[in-house]
């Protein structure tokens, strides 16, 4: 008896993206594709755990040219958020 495997190409990958961990802030960047093979940004920023974790959303109006350019993006995007969120926090008021 032969087991015979096949491997079908497919002319779309989809990547899955490892979130960043930053701080206490977890960024995970999730293009997703437009019409005309285009993709836009967006990415997640989390915090907490259980009961008392919070999620934000961005997502952003600019398109991109491939999926891992709206990916870096969305990432950078994040990384700026935690860096202005965490200056704001140090502030005295």
């Amino acid at each position: 008896m032969f087991l015979m495997i096949y491997t079908i190409p497919t002319t779309t990958t989809t990547t899955r993206l490892s979130p960043l961990t930053l701080g206490k802030y977890r960024i995970a960047a999730s293009p997703r594709p437009l019409p005309g093979g285009l993709f836009a940004a967006q990415v997640s920023i989390a915090s907490g755990h259980g009961s008392a974790s919070t999620a934000r959303v961005m997502r952003f109006d600019s398109a991109f040219p491939t999926h891992d350019a709206a990916a870096d993006y969305a990432i950078a995007q994040g990384i700026d958020w935690v860096h202005d969120t965490a200056r704001q926090s140090a502030r005295p008021n």
